[in-house]
């Protein structure tokens, strides 16, 4: 018999529609499940099993009356830089301890009137930074479970809900994601509404998903949005992929284990027929790469203008000395570096012309032993600048048996087509 907690979130949350199996049935299955392995993952901030299963059973109620969602009964994780009204919203420091918003971040709202169980807030870096929190990764709990969304990755690798919400200034869903054997996505720029995020970079921060498969990222999205994510993996697109094979402005930091990962992904991916090139960056792109830090401490500096002014004390040395950096590089700085992201987007669609996706990284490798440091986002934040979707799918494990993951990106809005072609990619090399 299938145990109820391992069900896809496609066919749970169908089970669940079509009253075959009920949202408290499915939610307790998942709070045995997190019984078992919290304690070792530490993947939430707060989880109030109460309140899940009385947001199960409104569920049941709606279904019972034929008002079932399309995410009916559908676990989240919400990474704690999203507001939650019926939960503590923290934003990973103790300068926000305790505090209680009145309302839920715009995609939480969605993910609710969708049919979705909040089951709780999962652990965030400090305001989704690098200073890290006390998650571990699933795996293997002596090593990080990446960052900043680092409940969502470790709950959605350790299946304890459908998906995570997390959020992406440089690398925050993609490479935990990897990092934790999960599948993230990162959708274009905005597609999320972030109404009650915790922004720090105007700029660049984006609201993704972080979940067990590429099918159920595209089911979670649909049920947000209204849009069509299409079904991945049972819709296979009618030919191969023109894939650009990029290793990027990082290329010398990608481990042994990483280069042959990718390495053998494309070549698996040529074999199954798609036309796989190597593919050069052009200067206007990496000039873009090389403003992204100022971008990002920049505006995360201006974010954090209370915080520094009155609860200094309370952010760590590290942040501090970040959003020092960023304030001193003056304003006429900023808006010459936010000028090459614009310049690198229109150059960027230009070598996007001749591919259908770009296979790149995930991450430089395995996830770093230790949970001092959440690894390096070298790999991610040039596709988050350029505000492309990107998917990250588990390739393998390296040396030390931890998951690595490959990323597939593509054009600005071709969202659909992204998952999609992640999903092909995926597939091919299994």
């Amino acid at each position: 018999m299938t145990d109820t907690a391992t069900l896809s979130a496609f066919e749970a949350t169908r089970r669940v529609r079509d009253g075959r199996l009920s949202a408290t049935a499915l939610t307790e299955a998942l709070l045995d499940r997190i019984a078992a392995r919290e304690p070792e993952v530490r993947a939430f901030v707060h989880l109030d099993a109460a309140l899940a299963l009385r947001q199960a059973a409104a569920v049941d109620r709606a279904v019972k009356a034929g008002r079932a969602g399309p995410l009916a009964g559908f676990a989240f994780g919400v990474k704690d830089v999203l507001d939650t009204a019926d939960q503590p919203s923290q934003y990973g420091s103790p300068v926000w301890a305790g505090h209680r918003p009145r309302s839920d971040a715009a995609c939480v709202a969605l993910a609710r009137r969708a049919g979705a169980v909040i089951l709780g807030k999962t652990v965030t870096t400090e305001f989704a930074t690098r200073h890290p929190g006390p998650t571990r990764n699933p795996h293997n709990p002596a090593h990080t479970p990446g960052g900043s969304s680092s409940g969502s990755a470790a709950g959605a690798g350790a299946g304890f809900f459908h998906a995570g919400f997390g959020t992406q200034t440089a690398g925050s869903i993609i490479r935990p994601a990897a990092y934790c054997g999960a599948v993230g996505f990162k959708p274009s720029f905005g597609t999320l509404h972030r109404a009650g995020m915790k922004v720090m970079a105007e700029s660049l921060d984006t609201i993704g998903v972080i979940a067990g498969s590429v099918g159920d990222a595209a089911l979670v999205m649909t049920g947000l949005t209204g849009g069509d994510y299409g079904t991945p993996e049972e819709r296979r697109p009618g030919r191969a992929p023109r894939i650009g094979l990029c290793w990027g402005p990082a290329a010398e930091q990608a481990a042994p284990e990483t280069r042959e990962a990718i390495e053998r992904v494309a070549a698996a991916a040529a074999r199954a027929g798609a036309q796989v090139e190597a593919v050069e960056l052009p200067a206007a792109v990496l000039a873009g790469y090389e403003a992204h830090a100022l971008v990002m401490n920049g505006e995360s500096a201006e974010a954090l203008a209370w915080e520094l002014d009155h609860a200094a004390a309370q952010l760590t040395e590290g942040l501090r000395e970040r959003l020092d950096w960023g304030s001193r590089q003056g304003r006429a700085a900023l808006l010459d570096a936010r000028a090459a992201f614009t310049v690198a987007r229109a150059a960027f669609a230009g070598v996007m012309a001749g591919f259908d996706a770009i296979l790149t990284p995930s991450a430089p490798g395995e996830a770093p032993e230790g949970l001092g440091w959440t690894g390096d986002p070298a790999f991610n934040s040039l596709w988050t600048l350029l505000h492309v979707p990107c998917v990250t799918v588990p390739v393998g494990t390296g040396p030390r048996g931890l998951p690595l993951g490959a990323q597939v990106v593509a054009g600005f809005g071709q969202d659909r087509e992204a998952l999609a072609w992640a999903e092909w990619v995926r597939a091919a090399s299994t």
